[in-house]
């Protein structure tokens, strides 16, 4: 079994900062891309950021500049620092992560979601 934690959410004031985290635990062999995603009540879940076990990364334009997404592949953790939030950041924020399980293929797995709210 393979399990996502994320944490870091919360209110946060326009132009504030947040970081979030998601841990990786449970039976991995490797992990590939990891990233994050979010998404409004009602909307259709969108990218917000990957990086790759090369460290390559992507991101959504509307995010470019203000998020840095990074990775900790000794700690199987995935960060994503947001600056200059504003209130339409203000979403669920998932992180998802491609991982090999011992003796499994590789399969996409999501963390259960993290609340951010961008609000004065």
């Amino acid at each position: 079994q393979v399990h996502l934690v994320e944490s870091g959410g919360g209110l946060v004031q326009p132009g504030g900062s947040l970081k979030l985290s998601c841990e990786v635990s449970g039976s991995i062999f490797s992990i590939g891309a990891m990233g994050w995603y979010r998404q409004v009540s009602g909307k259709q879940r969108e990218l917000v950021a990957t990086v790759t076990r090369g460290g390559n990364t992507n991101y959504a334009h509307s995010v470019r500049g203000r998020f840095t997404v990074s990775r900790d592949d000794v700690k199987d953790t995935v960060y994503l620092q947001m600056n200059s939030l504003k209130p339409e950041d203000t979403a669920v924020y998932y992180c998802n992560a491609e991982v090999q399980a011992y003796g499994s293929r590789w399969s996409e797995y999501w963390g259960q979601g993290t609340q951010v709210t961008v609000s004065s």
